[in-house]
């Protein structure tokens, strides 16, 4: 895609046909998110809100102008195209179904739908550049080989499930470089290898051969030996030597692991490995043979479990596509991970009368597979697969997964070639259920996939709004006239200290006023590193400063609608300040009003809110410890044996509440990632709760609801029980970990809560919420509440 940009705006600059303009594509690009985009009219029935503001930054541009007020005019029109579930594929209401370009429709389905983005952005980069741009053939690595040369080493791109070892001795076998031979030479990296890798790429370099030096970047230090080393050997080598190189990429874009300019003369192969069920099941399977069934003395049983394993690790593997939903982490499980619990399945039948479920459950769910896995919520969710697929089901033709079709075949009726037919015939088509999850978890990907396009692109092009903007309020000058004049008031500390000082004595309002009064503290950290790198940007546009790299900084930021402080790069860094948030500047920036707005009335008399926003908070876990201070301190118990509990009430309107509950605190703002919370009017039996009502299970979500919104919540403090099993948390940022206490309640499911939907490194405390369907469903859809949503 922006091969196609960049060919496209060339055109533009030379003056050709059909060129394109620069302000087009940042509007695909960047967005134009409108900061006060006013009232949506009756469009406020059916348009998520955070919708309606990059209308109006549609109306920049001539071809969409009046967007907004024609949306309102034909309404019902524009929500007929808006609820299509394929909208790329019709035409767009009124005029603009023949006034738009394609990459006009490209920008309004950015902005609309953004779900039907990837496969736009497929069908335009096939008309524009070709197919073979979008239809990748097989991977060849003889045709790879022939055009390489003693001087044209081949890198290797590490994937999880991906060795090229087998690529490089299957050529070798055609082409007569073999270890048997002497003229290829393997050497996994690692302390000690240098001299024998050294010594290898000499003696090639003379006589010929190939060398494959595994998994490079374990040895950063001594690549810039190699990087010499190569230099000498491959000027006038022999014309049969091969340097070929593999290593795994950096954990984040900006690093670097290789030398650039070893990097720069390779040939980079990056052949990852599928990630839909039906390929992954196929390899998988493939890997054994009925040789591998004959050697167990329980052949039946072998091959049932088998057929089952290769389902878990195709799941597991697959599982990766719905990004931190479907791990928080990305893990490396691989071809050897399945191997070897094979070796191990066959073992234990071997040695046992019957199926030992329990003990393949905790082998291959915590140490093959588990070793992988460092988060314990992504361990949990490893363990409930284990135990759904790993039981006497294997051999009563339970499904694999619910409501798929597929199920377990009976092995005494399968050979192994019985079953690789029966992958092709019966297995439905790829959807999330097949993992557990539900189907707006491939909106969520759809949706995820086009922020990850957009925001490389953004990346790699650089620039982009640097400029002073001009009259019209434009480009970064104009973002930053417009934050400067929409800057909120700083907190008056020195009258809130004294304000506090006899409501700290107390015991009831103390630690929730030491709350406040931090929660103010760090909003003035934040606004004065705001408010003052805005200044100077201000006065370096005016010519009365001379532009810093600071300042250069978040002139591109402003004139990106991003966060001063996403790129890892800039040196103006508001989020370092600032609470964890993948919002866009524009409705970061909202957030941050409405953060302000909640502390000014919270702090104008320190009185305890009856409910508080806890997703508004910087942090949110110094909340639930001040409430179990307070109700440590009034049942005379040790701190460090309280813990809290959730329950969801049946108010969904904060001004619904009028008392605080006992031992607890009610909070608002979190939402539901991969399930939902039932209406009140669902609710069938209410519950009261030391006086506070509350009622209602997890139940499956609505279609396009990806994140619906969660009722006021009772956070409740109470004593922990002995029986609970305590797990450590590893906490991101400036935290060092957190407990969680799991009661192993089937009626109750133990949710995660993160502040974002990048889910890991934010997660702030463990929901308790009522399930009348277990834990494992659950957990398996990667049910979780975020305190904020993307938007």
């Amino acid at each position: 895609m922006m091969l196609a940009m960049r060919i496209l705006m060339r055109k533009q600059q030379d003056g050709l046909e059909g060129g394109l303009a620069q302000e087009v594509a940042n509007m695909l690009v960047l967005g134009n998110d409108v900061l006060d985009p006013g009232s949506m009219g009756p469009l406020s029935e059916w348009m998520p809100e955070s919708v309606w503001p990059k209308i109006k930054g549609l109306e920049a541009l001539k071809q969409f102008k009046g967007l907004g007020d024609i949306m309102q005019t034909d309404y019902d029109d524009w929500e007929h195209w808006f609820e299509l579930e394929y909208p790329d594929l019709e035409p767009c209401p009124g005029d603009f179904a023949t006034s738009l370009s394609s990459f006009d429709r490209l920008i309004l389905l950015r902005m609309m739908r953004p779900d039907r983005v990837q496969a736009a952005l497929a069908v335009y980069v096939e008309e524009t550049m070709g197919s073979a741009y979008v239809n990748q053939p097989a991977f060849d690595m003889i045709a790879t080989f022939e055009e390489t040369n003693p001087q044209t080493p081949v890198f290797f791109v590490l994937f999880p499930g991906v060795d090229p070892t087998v690529w490089v001795e299957g050529a070798g076998n055609k082409l007569g470089f073999t270890m048997a031979n002497g003229k290829f030479v393997m050497i996994s990296m690692g302390q000690g290898q240098e001299k024998p890798a050294e010594s290898c790429m000499e003696r090639f370099g003379a006589e010929g051969g190939w060398i494959l030096l595994q998994n490079c970047h374990l040895m950063e230090k001594w690549l810039p030996a190699l990087e010499r080393k190569f230099e000498t050997t491959s000027d006038g080598a022999h014309k049969d030597y091969k340097l070929m190189l593999s290593a795994e990429a950096p954990g984040l874009s900006y690093q670097k692991n290789m030398p650039e300019s070893l990097m720069q003369v390779s040939i980079k192969v990056a052949n990852e490995a599928p990630a839909d069920i039906k390929s992954n099941l196929r390899r998988s399977w493939a890997e054994f043979d009925e040789h591998t069934i004959e050697r167990c003395s329980k052949p039946n049983e072998f091959k049932g479990c088998l057929f089952m394993l290769c389902w878990f690790h195709s799941v597991v593997q697959g599982r990766r596509r719905f990004g931190q939903q479907g791990w928080s982490r990305q893990y490396p499980f691989n071809t050897g991970d399945l191997k070897i619990c094979a070796d191990v399945l066959g073992q234990y039948l071997d040695a046992s009368p019957d199926v030992p479920y329990t003990d393949l459950q905790y082998v291959w769910g915590e140490i093959m597979y588990g070793g992988h896995v460092t988060d314990a919520w992504d361990r949990r969710t490893s363990s409930f697969y284990l135990e759904v697929l790993l039981n006497e089901g294997i051999f009563k033709n339970y499904e694999f997964a619910e409501g798929c079709g597929f199920r377990s075949p009976n092995p005494a009726d399968f050979q192994f070639n019985d079953y690789a037919q029966y992958i092709e015939t019966a297995l439905p088509v790829e959807s999330p259920p097949l993992f557990g999850l539900h189907m707006n978890a491939e909106l969520a990907y759809l949706v995820n996939f086009q922020v990850a396009v957009f925001s490389n692109i953004m990346a790699m092009m650089g620039g982009g709004g640097g400029d002073g903007g001009g009259d019209d309020g434009g480009g970064s000058a104009g973002v930053m006239a417009n934050l400067l004049e929409r800057m909120p008031d700083f907190f008056e500390l020195i009258g809130i200290g004294i304000m506090a000082k006899p409501l700290l004595e107390i015991e009831a309002e103390g630690p929730f006023v030491v709350v406040c009064m931090q929660e103010c503290k760090r909003m003035n950290y934040l606004l004065t590193e705001i408010k003052g790198t805005l200044q100077d940007l201000e006065k370096g546009f005016a010519g009365l400063l001379n532009m810093s790299q600071k300042m250069e900084d978040l002139s591109e930021a402003l004139g990106k609608n991003q966060t001063p402080g996403r790129n890892p790069f800039h040196t103006c860094n508001w989020e370092f300040y600032a609470w964890p948030s993948v919002k866009f500047l524009a409705p970061w920036w909202g957030n941050l009003v409405a953060r302000c707005g909640f502390l000014t009335n919270w702090s104008a008399d320190l009185a305890r809110p009856l409910v508080s926003w806890f997703s508004g908070l910087f942090n949110s876990i110094a909340l639930i410890t001040a409430l179990m201070q307070v109700t440590a301190r009034s049942e005379s118990l040790p701190l460090d044996k309280m813990t809290t509990e959730t329950h969801c009430t049946l108010m969904w309107d904060i001004d619904e509440a009028d008392h605080n509950p006992k031992d607890g605190q009610l909070v608002y703002g979190l939402f539901m990632e991969g399930a939902r919370w039932p209406a009140k009017a669902e609710v069938e039996e209410p519950v009261d709760l030391d006086g506070t009502m509350t009622g209602g299970n997890i139940v499956e979500m609505k279609l396009k609801e990806v994140l619906p919104t969660m009722p006021l919540i009772y956070i409740k403090s109470i004593e922990l029980q002995a029986h609970w099993e305590p797990q450590s948390i590893a906490l991101g940022g400036k935290g060092s970990g957190a407990v969680a206490f799991f009661r192993h309640d089937i009626h109750s499911y133990e949710s995660p809560t993160y502040t974002t939907t990048f889910r890991g490194p934010t997660y702030c405390m463990l929901a308790t919420l009522h399930t009348a369907h277990g834990q494992a469903k659950w957990v398996l859809a990667g049910v979780a509440l975020i305190c904020q949503s993307d938007d």
